[in-house]
C-alpha cells in the first residue's frame, strides 16, 4: 500500500459527461396497451444474445410507461432513423398524446406499434427484469425483426444529436 486514499464516489453529473462519449442510438419502446398504444423513448438499449435471441434495454425507474407496457408482457423496440429527432423527443414528453401525427402498423407477433420510416424494429416478450440502480434492466425475447438498410440511425453523442469532431457544430 502506498497510503493513498481510496477514490471518492463518482459524481452523477462526471459520469453522465465521461459515459456520454459513447455514442448510442435512440430507440423508442411501444406496445399495445389496453386503452391504446403506449411508447417511451430509451437510450440505453443492446443485443444481449443469439441464443436465445434476446436484447436488452433500461427504463428509469421513474417512468410511468414501463410499469404498463410491463404489464402488457409484449413490446416492440424502434431503432429510429437518423431524421427521427422530433419522435424522440415526443416520445420522451410526459403527459401528452405521444402518437398524434405519428403513423404506425402493428407488430406480427405483440401488434405494438412499429413506428413509420424506422431503421429496425425488433418485436420482442418480456422475458426477464433486474435491478438496476435507478433504473430497470428488462430482457426481451426476440419474436419477429426487421430492418430497413436504407435508412440510417438516430445517433446521440456528449448530449445531443449526431456525431462531429466539433462540439459547436453539433445540432
Amino acid at each position: 500500500m502506498t497510503g493513498s486514499a481510496p477514490p471518492g464516489p463518482v459524481s452523477p453529473a462526471v459520469m453522465r459527461d465521461v459515459l456520454g462519449h459513447f455514442v448510442s442510438g435512440i430507440v423508442v419502446i411501444t406496445a399495445d396497451g389496453p386503452d391504446g398504444p403506449l411508447g417511451f423513448t430509451c437510450q440505453s438499449f443492446a443485443s444481449l444474445s443469439l441464443d436465445p435471441p434476446l436484447v436488452n434495454f433500461s427504463p428509469a425507474r421513474t417512468s410511468s410507461t414501463w410499469p404498463r407496457i410491463r404489464e402488457v408482457g409484449r413490446f416492440c423496440i424502434n431503432v429510429l432513423a437518423a431524421d427521427h429527432q422530433h419522435v424522440s423527443a415526443g416520445f420522451a414528453r410526459s403527459g401528452v398524446d405521444k402518437f398524434e401525427g405519428v403513423d404506425w402498423r402493428p407488430a406480427p407477433a405483440s401488434g405494438a406499434p412499429v413506428l413509420d420510416g424506422v431503421s429496425a424494429w425488433v418485436d420482442c416478450e418480456l422475458w426477464a427484469e433486474h435491478d438496476g440502480g435507478d433504473h430497470t434492466i428488462a430482457v426481451g425475447r426476440v419474436l419477429d425483426l426487421g430492418a430497413d438498410a436504407t435508412r440510417l440511425p438516430l445517433l446521440f453523442y456528449r448530449g445531443r444529436y449526431g456525431v462531429t469532431a466539433d462540439p459547436e457544430a453539433r445540432a
